[in-house]
This record gives structure tokens, C-alpha cells and sequence, in this order.
């Protein structure tokens, strides 16, 4: 590959896309390929930081979340998050990639606090960086963790791992074999047409602070490495007006 376009990026992987093709839990084999995509953008200068969710062990939304306190619900959530990190962490050490895990909830015998000047440091030192336990705060979703955390240490672009939808779409193509995929939208399009990039709060933060998202299919081939190479995959969302989007990628 040639010279990576971003130097600074935050992935967001969604608990769902480290499942794989499991109903539960993570497939490591999944987990062994993230791991080996991430050792090799390192190898290539670029500071990588991570942001996991849990809805591969527990969904706010699920059966069992929905008999529950709300606020209850989410720390479980949270929780679930540590565990998908933790099984992030073993893998990437098993490809001697030296990684840190933060988390947003207090649990010293297995990460470090979140601390975004701390944070910073280890990617300048080029160590992956793991953010768990969402923000730390219910009602908060893992899509809002993760752009925050990319606001705070300046990452140049959002990327959103996905699984099985390889993009932004006019619905939902799970569903609807018809659905129309985007290659480029604004923020301001993406919103104008209520399409469902991530939740609104996280959304627009996005465009507050002209972050770009590219959203992907974590299942594609080098899916994480061509994102970041600037090569075109899935749906890019900026801030750029049409006229502008020639040299997106």
C-alpha cells in the first residue's frame, strides 16, 4: 500500500462485527484479523486508538435490558465493553503489537483510567490504544464514546467497522435487497435524509466539529487498512459540499 491519508484515527468496532458470524459472544478469528490489521497501520506510522462495543454479550435494547432500570442496564452494557477489550488486548499482544486499555469506568486491575492527555501519550509512542466502558455515564451510547474520544485526541477521521453492511444506505438493506448504498453524503445530508449513520447525539457531534466517518464492512478484505490508505470503501461522510468530493479519498 502506499502513504497512509490519515495519520491520527479512531476505530470504532461494534460489538456485533467482532462476532462474526457467531450468535454470541467473539469469534477469534475475527479478533486474529483487527489484531493483524492494526500491528501493520502501526508498522506504517499511524496512531490507532480503539473503541469497542458490548452488543455481542448485552444490547440496551434486548429482551432482558428492556425488564431493567435503564441506568442499570447501561453499566452492564458498559461492562460488556471491558470484556470485548480485553479479548482485543490478548490478541493484539499475541501479534506483539504493546497495547494500553483505558476504560471509562474505574476498574484498576485491568485497565487504566481514561485520562486523555495519558491517552495522547501512548499513541504518540505508538502503542494501540483500547477505550472501554463507553463514556462511563448511562444513556450514553458507544457511538457517542466513540466520537468523543476521537474530538479529544484529535483523530483525523471516525471509521466505523460494521457487520455484514458495508456503507450507509437509504434503508436498511438487511431488509431491503433494493436499498440504495451512498458512497459520499455530507453530515448535513446524512441528517436531512434521517439516515441512521449512528445515534443523533453522536451524529451531531460529528458535524459541530467537521469529523469525517468513513463506514465500512469490517468483514472485507483489509477493510481497516484501506480506510485508513485513503482507498475508497463503504460511505464517507464530511463536511465537504459536492463540488469538493473529488479528492475525498
Amino acid at each position: 500500500m502506499s502513504k497512509a491519508k490519515y495519520k491520527r484515527v479512531l476505530l470504532k468496532l461494534s460489538g456485533e462485527a467482532l462476532m462474526g458470524e457467531k450468535g454470541f459472544g467473539v469469534d477469534h478469528s475475527v479478533l486474529a484479523r483487527v489484531a493483524q490489521q492494526i500491528k501493520r497501520v502501526i508498522e506504517q506510522e499511524v496512531e490507532i486508538a480503539i473503541v469497542v462495543g458490548g452488543g455481542n454479550f448485552w444490547r440496551g435494547t434486548g429482551t432482558e435490558a428492556k425488564e431493567m432500570d435503564r441506568a442499570t442496564a447501561d453499566y452492564a452494557g458498559m461492562l460488556a465493553t471491558i470484556i470485548n477489550a480485553l479479548a482485543l488486548q490478548d490478541a493484539l499482544e499475541s501479534k506483539e503489537v504493546t497495547t494500553r486499555t483505558q476504560s471509562a469506568i474505574n476498574i484498576q486491575a485491568i485497565a487504566e483510567p481514561y485520562i486523555r492527555r495519558r491517552a495522547i501519550r501512548h499513541l504518540e509512542k505508538k502503542r494501540a490504544v483500547i477505550l472501554a466502558g463507553g463514556t462511563g455515564n448511562p444513556y450514553m451510547t458507544t457511538d457517542t464514546a466513540a466520537v468523543l474520544r476521537a474530538i479529544e485526541i484529535k483523530a483525523e477521521v471516525l471509521l466505523v467497522a460494521k457487520n455484514k453492511v458495508d456503507g450507509v444506505y437509504d434503508t436498511d438493506p438487511l431488509k431491503n435487497p433494493q436499498a440504495k448504498k451512498f458512497d459520499r453524503l455530507t453530515h448535513q445530508e446524512a441528517l436531512n435524509l434521517h439516515l441512521e449513520v449512528m445515534d443523533i447525539t453522536a451524529f451531531s457531534l460529528c458535524q459541530e466539529n467537521k469529523l469525517p466517518i468513513i463506514v465500512f464492512d469490517l468483514r472485507e478484505q483489509q477493510s481497516i487498512e484501506r480506510a485508513i490508505f485513503g482507498e475508497p470503501i463503504g460511505t464517507l461522510v464530511s463536511s465537504e459540499e459536492k463540488n469538493d468530493r473529488a479528492n475525498s479519498y
